[in-house]
């Protein structure tokens, strides 16, 4: 990492050529391969239910949303749930061509990264897969949590047909970065390392054929924590490189630099009516976050703010109030059906104890554009859970093939023949360690615990209720005192519960163990047969969580009582992510019963 990006990450820290080849086709095959390899861990000769080892076998996941929210404000046949992406998908960024939309959003060191959504109306949403889905343009592999990829800007460009998605990739040296592609549910090419520094890429096409990228950047003299401008560079399109000496600062602090505003960041150029519109977030991604406008008749500026800044945020509203979704701001906006705009932006829904567990999600709100600014309606008033539809849409969300949200079932027993788009590694592919077979899913433990910021063979999901039950049946029997698996609930390296099997001398154990600032306690332990599947269960209401399992045709036994969710939220463990769901196996544990 160069020094600019390094002190930059240091910084926010404290706030806690398409690819059809070769190299395509070698993938599936070792795909393939390690399909066999796996099921020949999973299964006897003669085809019958395996036999527990040290090479766990999940099965019959069930994953229940149960959020009071959704019972509170049921769907009108009109109506439709806002956040739209529910759970750490933060940092939205959307785009169309024709009718068609396509968002992405941040993904820090989850592997693959940037998820790459499509919809024909705003409402209805697919996941095509992830953006960044290969080590050669992803290097997160000794990435912190919250590093990897920030905040990534998706545009298309009717002049030469083509997507574009920018970000700062904080890892393996990358910084600043492009990559390309005709269609995006094909594919994108190897990135583009772009030569200059700061954070928060965009790009923008003018009419003309001229093309822009805007970022945030240290400003030329820094007056206080927090102060950083917008900087604006030419693009050549045929290089996909900036061209060297057309940068200009164009927005210096924020709206009024004598305020002292800080973290203006998120910058997106929009044009209407021949004139240039530049949206940013300020106030930092937290209660203070807000979104901004300022205008030009020259796309290099000056800028003007508008005298109605903020356009969006929840900043002055009271900190006590029910429903609450606060955090807005880091938008983009988009030309929707009809000619209505709409606005895509991060938000959050806080636990009873006033926690983010769930992280920060993907709203959308209507804009309305009728005078010189463009204004999110409703956007300075408490955010609402559910909103109409555009006319003549129909609500498909959770149908087969659509994204779901409100209070939903994601069931998988693993029978699909490749894993669901919303199972996730951590630093590093899937793949290494995953795998399909007839019987369930087989994790190939890694020697990494959970502790190491390396790969590690666990497969995520998003938590995306702040209430929610969660099962899984494991068969797995460990050889050694090294070898644990079964539920990690994790929000970093530092900061999860261990919810596994291991053995000590000729015995076999379930356990729930702590970890807080890397500091491991045991809270509760239990002897158990191995020699049959033993079925697992994590549940919260709001910070409080509850770890149970079961043998047989047994009810579920809970373990270790209530136990807070404090550590799994980005107010004790810091950060930009948000907790995750984990299936978990290593040959490397450092629990010590």
């Amino acid at each position: 990492m160069n020094k600019p990006f390094e002190n930059l990450f240091l910084k926010m820290k404290n706030l806690d050529k398409p690819y059809f080849s070769f190299k395509l086709i070698l993938a599936g095959a070792l795909t393939c391969f390690t399909f066999f390899l796996f099921s020949a861990f999973t299964q006897n000769a003669d085809g019958r239910k395996p036999v527990p080892s040290a090479i766990p076998l999940f099965s019959n996941y069930v994953y229940q949303g149960d959020d009071d929210i959704y019972k509170k404000y049921p769907l009108k046949a009109d109506e439709f749930y806002t956040p739209i992406l529910q759970g750490c998908y933060p940092d939205p960024s959307i785009t169309k061509k024709g009718d068609d939309y396509y968002l992405v959003v941040s993904s820090f060191a989850f592997f693959p990264g940037v998820p790459i959504f499509h919809s024909k109306d705003l409402v209805n949403w697919k996941q095509l897969g992830h953006v960044l889905d290969r080590t050669s343009q992803l290097k997160v592999a000794r990435s912190g949590m919250s590093a990897g990829i920030y905040a990534p800007a998706i545009l298309y460009n009717k002049l030469n047909d083509t997507f574009y998605m920018i970000t700062t990739q904080i890892a393996g040296g990358m910084g600043n970065m492009v990559v390309k592609t005709k269609d995006p549910a094909k594919g994108w090419s190897e990135p583009y390392k772009l030569k200059f520094d700061g954070i928060d890429p965009s790009l923008f096409f003018d009419d003309n054929g001229t093309a822009y990228v805007v970022h945030n950047d240290a400003p030329e003299k820094e007056l206080y924590t927090g102060h950083r401008a917008i900087k604006i560079w030419e693009y050549d399109l045929v290089n996909d490189q900036i061209i060297p000496g057309t940068d200009k600062i164009i927005v210096n602090g924020g709206v009024d630099l004598s305020k002292r505003p800080i973290w203006i960041e998120a910058p997106h150029i929009y044009k209407k009516n021949n004139k240039y519109y530049l949206m940013c977030a300020e106030g930092g991604t937290g209660g203070a976050h807000s979104e901004v406008i300022f205008v030009s008749d020259n796309v290099k500026g000056p800028y003007v703010p508008s005298a109605k800044n903020p356009i969006l945020s929840q900043r002055h509203l009271p900190a006590k109030r029910a429903d609450k979704i606060d955090w807005a701001g880091h938008a983009d906006l988009v030309e929707g059906p009809n000619g209505q705009y709409y606005g895509v932006f991060l938000g959050i829904r806080p636990n009873e104890k006033d926690r983010v567990n769930t992280g920060r999600e993907t709203y959308i709100l209507p804009v309305n554009w009728d005078g010189e600014f463009p204004v999110f309606e409703g956007g300075l008033e408490p955010l609402k859970t559910k909103l109409k539809m555009p006319a003549g849409v129909k609500n498909n969300t959770g149908k087969p093939g659509f994204f779901p949200n409100g209070n939903f079932t994601f069931r998988d027993n693993f029978s699909a023949g490749k894993l669901d788009y919303r199972w996730i590694g951590l630093r590093g592919p899937r793949e290494e360690f995953a795998a399909v077979t007839p019987n369930g899913l087989q994790i190939k433990p890694f020697a990494k615990d959970v502790k190491a910021a390396e790969p590690i063979s666990a497969l995520f999901q998003r938590q995306q209720h702040n209430s929610f039950s969660t099962t899984v049946t494991m068969n797995y029997k460990p050889d050694t005192d090294k070898d644990l698996a079964g539920i990690v609930c994790l929000q970093k390296e530092s900061y999860h519960y261990v919810f596994g099997v291991t053995k000590k001398d000729n015995d076999y154990y379930l356990l729930l163990q702590r970890t807080e600032d890397n500091a491991s306690t045991i809270l509760a332990k239990v002897k158990i047969d191995v020699n049959r599947p033993i079925n697992l269960k994590v549940a919260a209401k709001g910070d409080d969580y509850t770890f149970s399992y079961a043998t047989g045709n047994k009810k579920f036994t809970n373990l270790g009582g209530t136990v807070s969710g404090d550590i799994l939220s980005t107010n004790v463990a810091k950060g930009f992510t948000g907790a995750l769901i984990g299936l978990y196996a290593t040959s490397a544990s450092e629990v010590k019963l």
